[in-house]
C-alpha cells in the first residue's frame, strides 16, 4: 500500500537580516513594491471570488425568478467587495485583520450556499458532517470566508460530473479542525511540493492565488493547512486552528 501524499503548511520562524545598513531603505522600497504587487494581484483574485455570488444570482433570476435570500448574499459579497478595494486604496495603512467570534458552520453554510448552482450543473454531490463542538473561534471571518472560498471553489473545480464534496468540523486538543473533501482527479506528485507557490496553477484560466492567500489568511490565525491527495481519487484540505 502506498502513502497519500501529505502536505502541511505553516508559519515559518524568520532569519536574522544580514543587510548592511545603507542598503536597508533599498531593501524596505523593494519589499514594499513586492508587497503591493502581490496585495493587488490577490484583490484582483478575490473579486472574482466576490463575482461568483453576482453570477450565480443572475442565472437564478433567469431560471426561477426573485431569490431574496441569494439577493441578500449577493449584497453581503459586494459589501466584502468594496471592503478589499478600500483596503487597496489605503495600503499605505492597511487595515489590521479583526478579531470577533466567528461561527464557522454558520459560515460554511454561507459559503455554500453561493456554490449551489455550480455543483448542481456538475451534479456534486455535498455532504456536511459538522462536528465541532463549539464552532465558535476569534477570528476575522472577512479573511476566514476568502480562505474557505478559495478552498471551496477549488473543490468543486476539480470534479468533472457526479462527484461528492464532503465538508466536516471537529474539535479537539484545543483545536478546530475544517475538512474540505472532493472526489476529483487528485494531485500528481510533482506538482504536490508547489501547491502553495505564489502563481503556480494547472488551470488553463488560473491565477495560481487562491492557495497562497488562503494559507497567508489561515496563518494570520495561527493556523494551518494539511493536505492530503492521490491521484485520480481526490484530495482533502483540512485547516486547523486554535479554538
Amino acid at each position: 500500500m502506498t502513502d497519500t501524499p501529505k502536505k502541511t503548511t505553516g508559519s515559518a520562524a524568520g532569519g536574522s537580516s544580514g543587510a548592511q545598513p545603507h542598503a536597508q531603505p533599498n531593501l524596505q522600497r523593494l519589499d514594499r513594491l513586492a508587497n503591493l504587487g502581490m496585495f493587488s494581484a490577490s484583490v484582483a483574485h478575490e473579486i472574482k471570488n466576490g463575482l461568483v455570488a453576482i453570477n450565480t444570482f443572475c442565472e437564478i433570476l433567469l431560471e426561477k425568478g426573485e431569490n431574496r435570500e441569494m439577493a441578500d448574499l449577493v449584497r453581503r459579497e459586494l459589501k466584502r467587495i468594496d471592503g478589499l478595494a478600500t483596503q487597496m486604496l489605503r495600503f499605505a495603512a492597511p487595515k489590521p485583520a479583526t478579531t470577533a467570534p466567528v461561527a464557522v458552520h454558520a459560515m460554511l453554510d454561507n459559503a455554500l450556499r453561493l456554490l449551489e448552482h455550480q455543483m448542481s450543473a456538475r451534479m456534486i454531490t455535498l455532504r456536511r458532517d459538522y462536528r465541532a463542538v463549539p464552532d465558535v473561534l476569534p477570528g476575522d471571518e472577512s479573511h476566514l470566508q476568502q480562505a474557505l472560498m478559495n478552498l471551496l471553489l477549488n473543490a468543486v473545480e476539480a470534479m468533472s460530473q457526479g462527484g461528492e464534496l464532503t465538508v466536516a468540523t471537529e474539535t479537539g486538543d484545543g483545536k478546530l479542525k475544517i475538512f474540505i473533501r472532493d472526489t476529483g482527479a487528485g494531485i500528481t506528485p510533482e506538482n504536490f511540493e508547489r501547491l502553495f507557490e505564489t502563481f503556480f496553477t494547472t488551470k488553463k484560466h488560473g491565477t495560481g492565488l487562491g492557495l497562497s492567500i488562503s494559507r497567508r489568511m489561515v496563518e494570520e490565525h495561527h493556523g494551518t493547512i494539511e493536505v492530503q491527495s492521490e491521484p485520480g481519487r481526490g484530495s482533502t484540505f483540512t485547516i486547523v486552528l486554535p479554538a
